[in-house]
């Protein structure tokens, strides 16, 4: 008799698993009007649009940065003082961009500083076209004791290390001598 009722509990638990039930559709979140999904989209986009840029590619601002910067720049524009003072303006015209390179490369975040910088720049370009010896000469004069520019040191063999490895910026130029005994 128990095995009759096991039986019988096990043939209905079987047919009613198979009988038609009442099938509804779930909603899922493919399931949205049109309107509902632009409106999200939009949403993402300007969330997007008003994050500011993560990778932003304004150089690095460093001690060495700058230092790099006087020393490529400063040394172009120092060794200007002759043509500055014979008063050949095509060459100090040919070195337009190491004026531009050393403003912004040795003031990046000091806004004043750089304004002063560029204002001494466009005086000695305004001398270049005027064609003023003696404007030339006053302006520069001014650029190199305001900004503090200096040459690059003579480092010949008989004075040491002027570089220690092939990514320093003095490598290519006059200071960059290794003394090898």
């Amino acid at each position: 008799m128990k095995l009759s009722l096991l039986i019988a509990a096990l043939i209905a638990s079987t047919t009613t698993a198979f009988a038609p039930g009442n099938v509804e559709s779930t909603s899922t979140a493919l399931n949205m009007d049109r309107r509902v999904a632009f409106g999200q989209i939009a949403a993402a986009g300007a969330a997007i649009i008003s994050m500011p840029s993560i990778a932003s590619a304004d150089g690095s601002v460093s001690a060495t940065t700058i230092q790099r910067a006087k020393g490529i720049y400063g040394s172009r524009i120092a060794d200007l003082k002759d043509a500055v003072a014979a008063g050949d303006f095509a060459a100090v015209a040919a070195e337009k961009n190491a004026f531009i390179l050393y403003n912004s490369g040795v003031y990046p975040k000091n806004k004043a500083k750089k304004a002063v910088a560029v204002k001494e720049t466009n005086d000695i370009f305004a001398a270049i076209r005027a064609g003023d010896k003696g404007a030339l000469k006053v302006a520069y004069g001014a650029y190199i004791a305001s900004n503090g520019v200096n040459g690059l040191p003579d480092m010949s063999n008989d004075k040491g290390q002027g570089f220690s490895n092939d990514f320093d910026f003095k490598r290519a130029t006059k200071a960059g001598s290794i003394y090898v005994r």
